[in-house]
């Protein structure tokens, strides 16, 4: 395919990130090749804004990056000079948000914790310390990974039958549920798709003058919506799960490698003709 106004959609955890390191080392030959020729690599995550600034910083990216699991769109002012309909003055960003703050999504919550008392553990509840034990963060990033402002993410205790009727009630209250590498978000009607197919006009709008073409790169259940919208779908092999059920066939590749070795692959496969993997 042509790289000519390219957008490339990229979850984090288990895909430009590896699973267990956080490292993103095998793709930095390829990101340094994006950035060559001017592809933006949108930052697409359950992360944080704090989270998120910091890793953009580390692999040298300067785009626009979606949070919160699609929840809220951070545009630079240095890139999108003209503020974008529906965007608020935030900073050195135009903001976009899909959906309600955190706070409402935590009283909602608190509805059933009588009911589904000790099945399931909050980042609001836990530590940093916990949060650190659990996904192996250290504690700047752990702190980071803590500051929601869109939603809570869980990690689930009890069996699969409570976990579903949890689930069940809290779409009755109206949250939406996604499942993500290691915990599952409790936020609004957002998602992944919704931020990318926005941010997509946005380009198209403002920038290119004309319909970008657009990569989807994720691991995970929480990726399934963007993958399901993009021109091109790609599935990161993860270590610790299959690969989620996709809808469509056409334009969809399941690496062979893991994490960032798989980013790397395949975005060399479509854009630059080649197999290395970074």
């Amino acid at each position: 395919m042509s790289s000519d106004k390219t957008l490339i959609f990229s979850d984090l955890d288990g895909t430009l990130l590896d699973h267990y390191s956080y490292s993103a080392d095998a793709a930095k030959t390829t990101l340094a090749q994006l950035k060559a020729a001017n592809i933006p690599v949108i930052l697409t995550t359950s992360k944080t804004y704090a989270e998120v600034i910091e890793l953009q910083d580390k692999l040298s990216i300067d785009a626009p990056f979606i949070v919160e699991n699609g929840a809220a769109i951070y545009l630079p002012k240095s890139i999108f000079v003209e503020q974008p309909n529906d965007t608020i003055d935030d900073g050195n960003y135009w903001l976009k948000c899909f959906c309600q703050p955190r706070a409402h999504w935590l009283e909602i919550l608190a509805t059933l914790s009588d009911k589904f008392n000790g099945a399931y553990l909050g980042f609001s509840q836990m530590s940093v310390k916990q949060l650190m034990e659990i996904t192996g963060l250290d504690h700047a990033a752990a702190t980071q990974a803590k500051a929601r402002t869109f939603g809570e993410p869980i990690q689930w205790l009890d069996d699969e039958a409570s976990k579903s009727e949890f689930i069940k009630q809290l779409e009755q209250l109206g949250a939406v549920v996604l499942h993500g590498g290691r915990f599952i978000h409790v936020s609004g009607l957002c998602d992944k798709g919704k931020a990318l197919l926005w941010l997509s006009q946005c380009y198209q709008k403002y920038l290119y003058r004309q319909a970008p073409s657009t990569i989807a790169l994720g691991d995970g259940g929480n990726d399934v919506a963007m993958l399901t919208v993009a021109d091109y779908a790609v599935q990161i092999r993860s270590p610790v799960h299959d690969f989620p059920a996709l809808t469509r066939a056409k334009n969809t590749i399941q690496t062979s490698e893991f994490g960032p070795s798989g980013w790397a692959e395949s975005i060399n496969a479509i854009l630059f003709n080649n197999n290395q993997k970074s």
